[in-house]
């Protein structure tokens, strides 16, 4: 018996702030989009840019009565990217107004919320990358 990861949903209040988010601050793309007029929801797939190979995605629902907030399972835990440097990462999110929630003071790991709230994790490719300020002296902010 075989098993395929395929994608991790996520329900968000707004695909256009979430899509800011995810597109234009972290670099991932739309790959698909399904509007479901019967069902009132829309669903948008993200992934990493470039071709071949499997992808796994990120399905963003909207549904259309939503819910105010979700709660109780209704969403999750974090998602994990790994990126090329981990520091120029999360000076372009707080640039761009994101709270930097667990800084890399390692050089290896920070996390950060989308709009949603939604937990990511944000992984150094390869080693860590030396301490380095402000981000070594940096305390958490909020939960993460």
């Amino acid at each position: 018996m075989t098993i395929e990861f395929l994608h991790t949903m996520i329900r968000v209040r707004d695909i256009e702030e979430s899509k800011r988010f995810f597109c234009d601050l972290l670099g991932l793309v739309e790959t698909r989009r399904k509007d479901n007029e019967a069902g009132k929801y829309t669903l948008v797939f993200l992934a990493e840019p470039g071709e071949g190979g499997e992808r796994c995605e990120i399905e963003l629902t909207y549904n259309w009565d939503s819910e105010e907030v979700y709660t109780g399972g209704r969403n999750f835990g974090h998602l994990a990217f790994r990126v090329e440097n981990i520091y120029a990462m999360c000076q372009k999110l707080q640039d761009a107004g994101v709270t930097i929630n667990r800084p890399p003071r390692d050089g290896w790991m920070a996390f950060v919320k989308s709009p949603d709230g939604v937990s990511i994790e944000l992984l150094q490719k390869g080693d860590p990358l030396p301490p380095q300020e402000p981000w070594a002296s940096m305390g958490n902010t909020g939960s993460w």
